[in-house]
């Protein structure tokens, strides 16, 4: 084996924690994963524990760098899941409360209230996102409203407010007494509280949010400076981190897109569809958001959309049934017979932006069994995937190619069936762990142990699947998806009853 610097990537995310070992010319050398708990302690919450999150990165670090020497470690590239929001005491570190994760629809009340007060059209112009509970801004305000309701822990500076990567950052650096306070811009463009434009905190939004500036963590490049790796062993105090990313804005730089006309698409628990623009004001007018992918020096810009159950609708079916996903998926019909779940478990995102929504299975018949239902759970997630790439098609030139990636785009069936769905072609290369690995990608050129073009190079081989379905059946396949989705946004008028005009 060479003896070459190694780059140690580590990838949190909402199910797992996994960690490579990637070599400068973007080989993975060894991989580790930690798995993770998800808890619902009620409808439409949804947590997980800081302290678990950290004791995931600490056993899948552990475990990637069993039987390596940690001296070959150059420096630590980190990608996490991104609107997820804690809260911690800055002199001991204890986090207060859970972390909401980025699925918490704990918030839907609040949101109305704004959207009454008519602040919408003023944050999606400062963020370039829609009031939505999945953004980091509500949810801070939930986690203040029940630790510090005055604020006065968190204007003394007493409290740390962040995101994931804040948090480990804040681990990775020593924690209490030495870890810093710092969020990565890409990161902090989903908190809902950053002026997109500026890549600054936004006091107007700070005082609509009610989170006080003094608890929020400085942003920071992508590239940093972070401080080094500190009791994180067998990793060697003074390891470098050389770079931060968002998952999804990892991934999209994993698969060599470093220009405007690419999209990617990845497919997790929920999906994100993401792709370069050339400038913000693309972005007016797009149902689409608009996100900082990285800073490596400059800005770039980005449109994206998410999907908030893709992976996740499988796996609820899967349970329904006693099975698994793999299972389900080997299961599912050639046809769904007309069967469509919507899987609006906590609205629908975008396109739509529709918190009401509810999910809905229609088309049912007697002959409907669990494999039309397995047919329609993997087609609702390349129709919702399509309603996304659909938008960025009015932004600019037609999208030919989608980049696939995550752990969904095993199964072949469904990217089968995204390029039949989308009409475009569908590239899903054979290397795994596409958010680690760009997150290594980046911590490699900033410490010049690589460059672009090297691990273009280096890029490996890839599956291709060319649509195959003849454009009137893809049209009207598409427009029977619509019809379902219309039914799950459907607002009936309340039944009269006792107590109601038209009552008995």
């Amino acid at each position: 084996m060479t003896r070459d610097p190694l780059l140690l990537a580590v990838d949190q995310g909402t199910s797992a924690t996994k960690a490579l070992l990637v070599d400068g010319a973007g080989r993975v050398v060894a991989t580790a994963s930690a798995p993770l708990d998800v808890a619902h302690p009620r409808p439409g919450w949804v947590e997980q524990s800081p302290e678990a999150i950290w004791a995931s990165v600490v056993r899948a670090v552990g475990a990637c760098l069993a039987g390596q020497d940690p001296a070959r470690v150059a420096g630590v590239g980190l990608s996490s899941q991104r609107e997820s929001c804690l809260l911690w005491e800055r002199a001991t570190g204890r986090p207060l409360g859970p972390m909401l994760g980025w699925q918490d629809r704990r918030t839907a009340d609040a949101r109305a209230e704004l959207l009454a007060a008519g602040v919408g059209p003023e944050v999606r112009a400062a963020t370039g996102l829609p009031l939505d509970p999945m953004f980091s801004a509500l949810k801070a305000g939930w986690l203040l409203d029940h630790h510090d309701p005055e604020r006065v822990r968190s204007r003394r500076g007493e409290l740390c407010l962040g995101t994931v990567d804040s948090w480990l950052l804040w681990r990775l650096g020593g924690g209490a007494g030495h870890g810093a306070h710092l969020v990565e811009v890409g990161n902090a463009s989903r908190t809902q509280l950053l002026n997109v434009h500026t890549r600054e905190w936004d006091e107007r939004l700070l005082d609509l949010f009610r989170v006080p500036r003094a608890v929020l963590p400085r942003v920071t490049a992508s590239t940093g400076p972070f401080p080094p790796v500190r009791g994180l062993p067998p990793l060697l105090d003074g390891t470098p981190v050389a770079a931060v990313l968002g998952d999804s804005h990892a991934a999209l730089l994993a698969h060599g897109v470093r220009a405007p006309g690419s999209v990617k698409v990845t497919y997790g628990t929920g999906s994100s569809v993401m792709g370069l623009i050339d400038a913000p004001a693309q972005a007016e007018g797009s149902p689409l958001c608009l996100t900082v992918a990285w800073d490596d020096g400059a800005p770039a810009y980005a449109l994206e959309g998410n999907i908030r159950s893709s992976g996740a609708t499988l796996r609820w079916l899967a349970g329904l049934f006693g099975t698994d996903e793999a299972t389900l998926a080997a299961r599912a019909a050639a046809d769904s017979g007309g069967v469509h779940l919507v899987p609006a478990f906590g609205g629908l995102a975008a396109p739509w932006w529709d918190n009401d929504a509810t999910g809905v299975v229609s088309g049912l018949t007697f002959a409907t069994g669990l494999p039309e239902l397995a047919r329609a759970a993997l087609e609702s997630i390349a129709f919702q995937v399509e309603d996304l790439v659909a938008g960025f098609d009015t932004v600019g030139r037609r999208i030919d190619t989608l980049l696939a990636d995550g752990g969904a785009t095993s199964n072949g069936t469904l990217m089968r069936l995204q390029a039949d769905t989308s009409g475009r072609t569908v590239r899903r290369p054979h290397a795994g762990n596409l958010s680690a690995l760009g997150a290594a990608h980046l911590a490699g050129r900033a410490l010049g142990l690589t460059t672009p073009e090297r691990l273009a190079a280096a890029r490996g081989p890839e599956d291709v699947y060319r649509p195959q379905c003849p454009e009137p059946e893809r049209a009207r396949r598409v427009a029977a998806w619509h019809d379902a989705v219309a039914r799950a946004r459907l607002r009936p008028e309340p039944a009269p009853g006792p107590h109601r005009p038209g009552g008995q």
